[in-house]
């Protein structure tokens, strides 16, 4: 127990610190702030979830006494919280089988990157109503805090700032639309990417009690479709209801990004050219973007053409030596 509590506040140090990088305003210190889950992951990959939980409830105590209340919930609702129930729900098993053949069975990967997108999704919502108890307040309270970055960047850009923009109103009106549920997107591939990270680590470091699962084999629960359906037909209700079911349709979408990279990983398996394949294209979710649209896209897809079962059938049995 004390060697968990040591992993502990040293995860939650080291969090803590990813996390009050923002606070420097220096370029750097956005992509150190989205690693702030990782130390908390490993430590519930490789030690354990009550470690992790140490790690959360530690960072967070000191993110408050250097920055206060609010600081606080943004790292222990987005950084600590997240991190340490999806390393917990990683580790968990159930034995299967019977006579002897009894093995543990893992909780699958599908079922993680939905749990990454729900907590997304709810740290996003809780976020919009802090913002605003209805729409329109939400939307102002928006407004404000877009024109006020506006401001700052054109006084440090001077005329080529943002707010030298031809029509800055109607830029900021889109912004107002489209931040919401771009933050869940950015959120739910914080989570998973995360996750991914910590157990890379651990099992290099030869703590990983589990597995690897087979990413490339990933499932996701049954019902993701019909609550993305559901999501999708909430967007058109206007007001609060339908901020709140954007931001839900954008986490379960991104979703299905990822089930799309991995058909990618599945179907290009025994081609001669698969390396350059994948690294066109995650060079090309990186620089541009835009394409993980098409892997969702794909992700949808498979549900209705299982892309990955024809590949396998067009690749036949492996060969016997």
């Amino acid at each position: 127990m004390m060697q968990f509590g040591l992993i502990g506040l040293g995860s939650g140090a080291a969090a803590a610190l990813l996390f009050a990088s923002l606070t420097s305003g220096s370029p750097l210190s956005v992509p150190l702030a989205y690693l702030a889950p990782l130390p908390i992951m490993i430590a519930a990959l490789g030690w354990s979830h009550w470690a992790a939980l140490i790690g959360a409830v530690t960072g967070g105590l000191a993110i408050w006494l250097l920055f206060g209340s609010l600081f606080f919930v943004a790292f222990f609702a987005g950084i600590g919280l997240p991190g340490w129930w999806l390393g917990y729900l990683a580790m968990l098993a159930r034995p299967v089988g019977s006579n002897g053949t009894a093995s543990l069975e893992w909780y699958p990967p599908g079922r993680l990157v939905a749990w990454a997108a729900g907590l997304a999704s709810a740290l996003i919502v809780l976020t919009v109503l802090m913002m605003g108890g209805d729409a329109d307040a939400f939307r102002e309270a928006m407004r404000v805090a877009v024109h006020e970055v506006f401001r700052i960047a054109a006084s440090e850009a001077g005329s080529s700032g943002p707010a030298a923009l031809r029509n800055p109103e109607r830029f900021v009106d889109l912004l107002v639309v489209v931040i919401p549920p771009a933050t869940a997107v950015m959120a739910t591939l914080t989570n998973t990417v995360n996750l991914w990270l910590a157990g890379r680590i651990v099992k290099f470091s030869g703590r990983l009690t589990r597995p690897w699962p087979a990413i490339s084999e990933m499932t996701l629960p049954p019902l993701t479709a019909a609550a993305l359906a559901v999501a999708v037909a909430v967007t058109f209700i206007d007001g609060m209801v339908g901020i709140v079911a954007g931001i839900v349709m954008a986490s379960l979408l991104i979703v299905y990004g990822v089930l799309g990279f991995a058909v990618i990983h599945s179907v290009t398996r025994g081609m001669s050219a698969r390396g350059f394949v994948l690294a066109g294209v995650y060079a090309a979710v990186l620089i541009f973007g835009w394409p993980i649209l098409v892997l969702c896209l794909v992700g949808l897809a498979e549900q209705i053409f299982n892309f990955r079962a024809r590949a396998a059938l067009r690749r036949g049995p492996p060969a016997s030596t």
